[in-house]
Order: structure tokens, then C-alpha cells, then sequence
């Protein structure tokens, strides 16, 4: 709106000085036309999101047929208490709106309150491994035994026939064990990462080896990042959240992110609470994740999307973070699954996403590599049916090519 006014008016004070009562009407003119282009603009996203609001299309309610829940009453009948979204269109936040309650009786989720984001945080720290392999500290495909100093993966009949890369670690193909963490209640003992490698108290997941040959087969493992986050911390001497924050957060404006597990006490009032199934509020509040590159990313949809908008600037070659052969190369498939993140999608409207599930979160996205997307992210147990039937909502909404049915995630 200012750059078109400033235009107009450096062209009129281009005529006559007696004109300038003129002038004065048609910059009026320009000024009302352009307001009300943008009213209209801001009158037309309001009423999209009310739609999305109004009826949540769930499997079975039909195609915009009108007939599913409010998102209020979808929210109250799965019992999450609140979910963020932002929706990202032509390559910008189109929008970002909190829905709900922080906590039950507390304050309203905003698009500023921060969510576990749980595997999510795998994409988001896969990238900081990238930019150590551009700027030639590592490469994805020597033995990560090479790099490992505090820990090394123990070698065995699988490991003799080939050895365990970044490559493979990222694309959950290393042969790795341990798939998932359940995280540590408030107050419990912590183990440190060597300890969740050994699968030694107080950690509380077995130890963390190969039992298939290396790059034969995928199958998702959170132990292999958990071995990324300890090689990353060996080759830079840094410790994890410090890394994460100043190689990858704050370069592409995460502002409000941080890999600090436990958050700080000073944060935890932007935190939005963790329910459980039942709509009760986990207790002791927010588990503690050690596992912090498979699992301990605290976010908001609003930085994850910039995330996402990141990756599409890379690939077009427009990211100063990410070259557009690593990003290419991030999101070339290995049994489905990328660098990082998973991908699908046609061959003409390709796709990146995760999605995560730590003890009372669950959240989702989807970004095309076109510059569409969206990122969800509850506060409920149940968060997962919700976020996928959010999701099919935008989707239907945007007119995008997938996720229209009943399968999203």
C-alpha cells in the first residue's frame, strides 16, 4: 500500500504547481482505492478462516459438505484443550491463529505459545548436520566412527558389512535401534546422552546399536538421531541447543524456537500445558526430552513454517543457509524418506513433511515445494485425529492436490 502511494504521489509532484488541488484528489483517490483492495483482502482471509473454523471435515462427513464439527466443539469431543496453525501460501505466512486454551481455565493459545514439536524436530536438525557437510566438516557418507569421540557405534557382523553414515542416520536406513522416546517426567532423573546411547539408568530406552546391515532397509529410528546429536556435539565441541540456535534457529528467524530440554523456567509461561487422552493434564506437566535432535524442539507453527519456507527458498536457489543441490539432495527419497524430512506428492506438486508425538503434543506439516503449505500443532493426546482433520480442512479449502481424503497422516 505505501510503495503504490509513494508512487502516485512522486508522479503527480512531476506536474504543474497549479494542478495541485488536483493532485491532492487523485492521490486521495489512489489512497481509498488501495484501502479498500486491501479491506477486501483482509475481509476474504477472514471469512476463509471462519470456514475452516465452522466445519472440520472428518472421514465420512463428506467434502465440504458442511456437515462436520465446529473446530470448538471437534476440539471439546477429543479433549485438546488448544492448537495453533499457520498456513503458508505463495512462498509467505498467510496466517497464523491460535484456537483454544493453554490450560484448562488459563489463558488463550496465541500464535506465540510454544509446542513440543516432538519428531519433528528431525527435519529441523537434520539441517544442521547439511551445513557442516557444505561447509566441508562432514561428509553424509564416511563412517560416522570416524567423527564419534565420546561414544562410537559398536561394531558387530552387520557393521562389518557396512558401515554407518549420516546419510543413512538421517534417512532412518543405518540399521538403528530404538524408534521412539517417552521422554522423562518433571523431576525425575536425567541421563546423559552417553547413557541413553549405552541404554544405562537412568535412561529409560534400551541401548542403541545396529542389528541390520547399514543402508539394506528403512525403518525409523529415533536412536539414530539421538547418534547424529552426539557426533554433532563431538565434531564442534558445542553443546547441542547453543549449536541448533546459532547455525539453524536464527538464521531463518526461529526466534521463538530453542532445543533447551528442560525450557527454561522463565519461558514456561508461553508453554501450552500437555493433556492426556482423557483431557488431564499430564502430570508434573511437559516431559523432558534428553533426545533433543530426534525429539526436544520447542516451537511454534509459525517458526516451523519458516522453516519450511527456507527449504522451497533453497530450492530455488534464493536461501543463504542452504545451497540448492543440498536442498535437492535433502529431498531426493531414500525409501521415502528424505534428509530430514519425509516426502510425497506427484511429480508435478512435490511435497516435504513430519509429524511429531511426545507425551501430550502432537503436531503436523505439510509444505509443497512450491510454496504452499501448513503446520499444526496441539496440546491433547488426541491431537493427531484433530490435526488431521484440520488438515483436510486447509487442504480442501486451498483447492491443494493431496490430503483431501480420509488418510492424512
Amino acid at each position: 500500500m505505501t510503495t503504490l502511494i509513494l508512487a502516485a504521489i512522486f508522479s503527480l509532484f512531476q506536474e504543474q504547481p497549479n494542478q495541485a488541488s488536483q493532485q491532492q484528489k487523485r492521490i486521495a483517490a489512489v489512497e481509498s482505492t488501495v484501502t479498500s483492495q486491501d479491506s477486501t483482502r483482509s475481509s476474504a482471509l477472514e471469512q476463509r478462516i471462519q470456514r475452516i473454523q465452522d466445519h472440520i471435515i472428518s472421514p465420512g462427513s463428506g467434502k465440504g459438505a458442511g456437515d462436520g464439527l465446529s473446530l470448538a466443539d471437534h476440539m471439546a469431543a477429543l479433549h485438546v484443550p488448544g492448537v495453533s496453525i499457520a498456513v503458508i501460501q505463495n512462498g509467505e505466512i498467510a496466517w497464523a491463529r491460535g484456537f483454544g486454551v493453554t490450560r484448562l481455565g488459563g489463558p488463550a493459545v496465541t500464535p506465540d505459545t510454544l509446542f513440543q514439536a516432538a519428531s519433528i524436530s528431525k527435519p529441523v536438525s537434520a539441517l544442521a548436520v547439511l551445513r557442516l557437510v557444505e561447509s566441508g566438516k562432514l561428509n553424509l557418507d564416511t563412517d560416522v566412527n570416524q567423527y564419534l569421540k565420546t561414544w562410537k557405534v559398536p561394531e558387530n557382523q552387520f557393521t562389518a558389512k557396512a558401515k554407518v553414515t549420516l546419510r543413512t542416520l538421517l534417512t532412518h536406513t543405518a540399521g538403528m535401534t530404538v524408534r521412539g522416546f517417552p521422554g522423562y517426567a518433571a523431576n525425575s532423573p536425567l541421563p546423559t546422552l552417553v547413557q541413553i546411547l549405552k541404554g544405562e539408568p537412568p535412561a529409560n530406552t534400551p541401548r542403541i546399536f545396529v542389528d541390520t546391515v547399514p543402508g539394506t532397509s528403512g525403518r525409523y529410528s529415533g536412536g539414530g538421531y539421538v547418534v547424529a546429536q552426539q557426533l554433532l556435539e563431538d565434531v564442534t565441541g558445542i553443546p547441542f541447543p547453543q549449536l541448533m540456535r546459532d547455525s539453524v534457529l536464527m538464521p531463518i528467524g526461529m526466534t521463538h524456537s530453542t532445543f533447551e530440554q528442560p525450557i527454561p523456567a522463565s519461558r514456561l509461561q508461553a508453554v501450552a500445558t500437555p493433556y492426556d487422552s482423557e483431557g488431564r493434564p499430564v502430570p508434573g506437566g511437559p516431559h523432558v526430552y534428553p533426545e533433543m535432535a530426534p525429539a526436544g524442539l520447542w516451537t511454534t507453527p509459525s517458526d516451523l513454517a519458516r522453516y519450511a519456507l527456507e527449504v522451497q527458498k533453497a530450492l530455488a536457489g534464493k536461501s543463504s543457509v542452504l545451497s540448492a543441490a543440498m536442498a535437492r539432495q535433502m529431498l531426493t527419497p531414500i525409501n521415502g524418506r528424505g534428509l530430514g524430512p519425509q516426502t510425497g506428492g506427484r511429480k508435478e506438486n512435490p511435497y516435504f513433511t513430519h509429524n511429531g508425538s511426545n507425551e501430550g503434543y502432537k503436531c503436523y506439516f505439510v509444505a509443497y515445494n512450491n510454496g504452499d503449505g501448513a503446520v499444526i500443532m496441539t496440546n491433547g493426546d488426541n491431537g493427531a485425529r484433530l490435526a488431521s482433520d484440520i488438515f483436510r480442512t486447509i487442504a480442501y479449502e486451498y483447492k491443494w492436490p493431496d490430503f483431501q481424503g480420509n488418510a492424512v497422516f
